[in-house]
Formats: C-alpha cells, structure tokens, sequence
C-alpha cells in the first residue's frame, strides 16, 4: 500500500447532507464499531478503493456536491470519516486544498473520535466547516475497556472545541451501549454541560456490531433515559436517533479479568473483548504486546445490525 487509503467515498444523506469520504484505519479498537471494515483495515482484508490522488478526489468531490443528485438531497460539504481521519490529516488537508482552488467555497466536516494532539486539533480546527465529535465514556476504565485508549485527550479537545470553535460543532455523539457504558452516560451529560448547556448533543443507539456482535441493542428505555439525564443535567439541544430493542446475548463477566477493572460495565466490556481474543487488560493498545498483530483486528462478526 502506498500513500493514506480511501474505503469508500459518496452522496450521504445523512446529516450533514456531503459528499462522504470514508478513510480506512483508525486509532480506536472499539469493540461495537459499525465501520470495522474500514477501521480495522487492512488486517480484516476488506476490499476498498485505495489510494486517490488528492487532486483527483477533490475535484469528484466537489462535481458529486454539485451535480443533480447532490442538489437534490441538499449535500453542502465534503464529509471525512472512517475509521479515523485524523491519521491522514496532511492528505486530507491537501484535498481541501485542492477543491477550495476549484470552488473556494467548499465546505467541509470532519468526523474524529476526538483523539488528537493538540496542534492536530488545531489544523483541523483551521480548514472545518463543521466537526462531529464522539465521546465514547468519560471514565478511564470504561473508556479503555470500549476502545483500548486513554480519555483524557478526548475530554480536552471536547472542552478546547467548545470554548474555542462552538460555532463549528455539529454535534458530540454518544453511543448508548446497554450495560457498558450507561453510567458514564451522566458524568458526560454533566461534563458537556460545565462547557457550554446550549452544545449540541445527540444520543445514538447502539447496535450489534463487530466485537459486540452478539450483545442487545440499545432499548427504547435507555434512550429516552439518556434524554431525561441530559435535560436534568442542563443541556438544552439534545436529540436521539437509531433503531432499538434489537434483541441479543449480554453475555457474562469472564473471572480471568474480575481484578482488572473495578466497574461492571468496564468488566463486561472486557469479557466480551477477551472472548474474542484480547489479552492485555485493563486494554491499553498502545502498550499491548500484541498491538501489532492484534486478533480483534481480525475478528469477522456473526452480525451486523
């Protein structure tokens, strides 16, 4: 492979309405990724499109934004995803480059997990349109156990976002995952709102996918329950989206990884990875031995909701 991948790229209709570019590879390991096929690339051996050269991107960008089926569905931006974009941060600054020469006005969103430098931040602060950013627990032991990283950037370039760029937040997404990370849902509820009360802040159902493939979805209860927690907490433009009550097995706590995480839903998660094939907990991927040739990566789910 030579040069930053491209999964897939089209007319999204999804808010925001884009054109949508989905790189391939991501600096998380979530264990419920609905995008395991471009986040785990390439030691899952999906197929994707490959390298693009960035002029060659950003001028079909900027032509699917304007033709009859973009004008249409009202897309208005280039959309990067994943995976995680941010690993490809000098190639997709070239192509915004690129088709702001061809139309100036081009504008862009940028999809992070929320992991980055601080000066990677602020590029990516400097070229956007508009950010979706996703929280995925606020304690540290959740937070590892789900996705194998550390929380505290995230938590600091949420609050730099908020307080240096709120015009440009679309959303902080939070994916509601029954017993897993349902108590960390108010300590973010309370953390988004000690920033700013009118940030916006949408709810997402999770569904069973990858690691989690056998695991319930989120019930309609929960999620009502997220929006209960975020009004009590303060926060004032909140929403909730997904399909619920997808029935599965929650699964048990496995007793080999009891002392390696204090909360349930931090040990739960753990079991469920271990099950397919984590070895190191409390999970710290950056530090695992087997970071390299990891089994998750390679793990095929049994479903996908």
């Amino acid at each position: 492979m030579a040069g930053p991948q491209v999964a897939s790229r089209t007319l999204h209709p999804a808010p925001p309405e884009s054109y949508t570019v989905f790189t391939a590879g991501c600096n998380f390991k979530c264990l419920g990724c609905q995008n395991w096929t471009i986040s785990q690339f390439p030691d899952n051996r999906a197929v994707i499109d490959g390298f693009m050269d960035p002029a060659v991107l950003a001028q079909e960008s900027v032509a699917n934004i304007g033709s009859k089926m973009g004008r249409l569905m009202a897309a208005d931006r280039i959309f990067f995803s994943g995976g995680e974009p941010t690993i490809h941060l000098p190639y997709i600054e070239t192509v915004v480059r690129e088709a702001r020469r061809i139309d100036p006005g081009t504008r862009v969103n940028f999809d992070t997990n929320g992991y980055l430098t601080e000066d990677s931040l602020a590029r990516v602060l400097g070229f956007t349109t508009s950010i979706t950013f996703d929280i995925k627990a606020i304690s540290e032991e959740t937070m590892s156990a789900l996705t194998g990283a550390r929380v505290e950037p995230v938590l600091r370039n949420a609050g730099i976002v908020a307080k240096s760029a709120p015009e440009k937040l679309w959303e902080f997404r939070i994916v509601a995952i029954p017993g897993m990370n349902e108590d960390d849902i108010e300590p973010i509820c309370r953390f988004i709102a000690s920033l700013d009360k009118g940030l916006p802040v949408a709810f997402l159902a999770f569904r069973p996918n990858w690691v989690l493939d056998e695991c319930p979805g989120a019930s309609r209860e929960l999620m009502n329950e997220c929006v209960e927690m975020a009004r009590a907490a303060g926060l004032e433009n909140v929403s909730i989206s997904g399909v619920t009550n997808i029935p599965g097995n929650t699964g048990e706590v496995a007793a080999e990884i009891e002392e390696a995480y204090r909360s349930s839903g931090a040990r739960l998660a753990a079991s469920h990875a271990r099950a397919k094939g984590c070895k190191t907990h409390p999970r710290d991927c950056v530090s695992c031995e087997s970071r390299d040739a990891c089994p998750l990566k390679r793990y095929i789910p049994k479903r996908s909701c």
